[in-house]
């Protein structure tokens, strides 16, 4: 998520921009890991709600930071 320079990170996926959340670290951080994954929110998802931007846009974006994940 670090990664995104256009992609925003937010709490609210609600918005025209394209956001992207970490339920376990955010909006369920309160709840134990048991009980997140009992509702299937691993770790490793990420929510992403995507905006008015252009598609080509997005996708560099989210594929630029995949990249570094390699790095």
């Amino acid at each position: 998520m670090d990664a995104l320079t256009m992609v925003t990170s937010a709490v609210s996926l609600g918005d025209a921009e394209t956001l992207v959340q970490h339920p376990a670290s955010m909006t369920h951080s309160t709840y134990e890991p048991e009980e997140r994954i009992k509702h299937g929110f691993t770790d490793g998802l990420l929510r992403l709600s995507v905006g008015l931007e252009d598609y080509a846009d997005i996708e560099a974006d989210i594929f630029n930071a995949l990249d570094m994940l390699g790095k």
